[in-house]
């Protein structure tokens, strides 16, 4: 589990293919020594496994099934990745209950300058607009937000100088996808509500 608060930006130093997954070193200004093998890291939302350690980096893999429903398919080495670890009981919960499992793809429609944060315009996969809720919280390349208002498929966030600055958020463009995460409870509700 995750909070979608963010502490550290990593940077893509290579990317291979193995004989069945995908295989990522990750660069990073953490120390890595309190890592085990085995350790779940969210990487822009994703959830992955710490498969090796490196000097200044560590390994993560990813399945073609994760490759196929996110934006790690894309990336290259140079690319900046939020990264999360995952909580330890006694951590501060700061944003809201992350998993980890991305739900789909959010496409960024606008970036609009709003007083001194961004307002982040986005069109939910069909589906899943309808467990996004306005006040609610989204998780957007593993970054925890509230969402302002909802219309459909589209909905907005704001991101205060602070985020745009510490994540990855920064580096957008109109027409780039992001990893959503759709708030866990609504996930949970929806499934009640076809099987009720």
């Amino acid at each position: 589990m995750f909070t979608g608060i963010v502490t550290h930006v990593g940077q893509v130093r290579a990317v291979a293919d193995t004989a069945r997954d995908r295989r990522y070193e990750i660069a990073v200004d953490w120390d890595a020594s309190s890592l085990a093998i085995g350790a779940s890291v969210a990487h822009a939302g994703c959830c992955l496994t710490i498969v090796e350690k490196l000097d200044g980096a560590h390994v993560v893999e990813a399945s073609a099934e994760t490759l196929s429903k996110t934006t790690l398919g894309g990336w290259a080495p140079g690319a900046r990745v939020n990264l999360e670890r995952a909580l330890k009981v006694g951590d501060e919960l700061g944003g809201h209950m992350v998993t980890g499992h991305v739900d789909g793809l959010a496409r960024v429609l606008d970036i609009a300058v709003d007083g001194g944060s961004h307002r982040l315009t986005l069109e939910a996969p069909e589906g899943l607009h309808r467990l996004i809720a306005a006040k609610g919280s989204v998780a957007l390349e593993g970054v925890s937000l509230t969402v302002n208002a909802v219309e459909d498929r589209r909905f907005t966030v704001n991101l205060i100088p602070h985020t745009w600055r510490a994540t990855t958020l920064s580096d957008l463009k109109p027409g780039e996808a992001l990893n959503l995460e759709v708030d866990p409870l609504a996930r949970y509700l929806a499934r009640w509500r076809e099987t009720a």
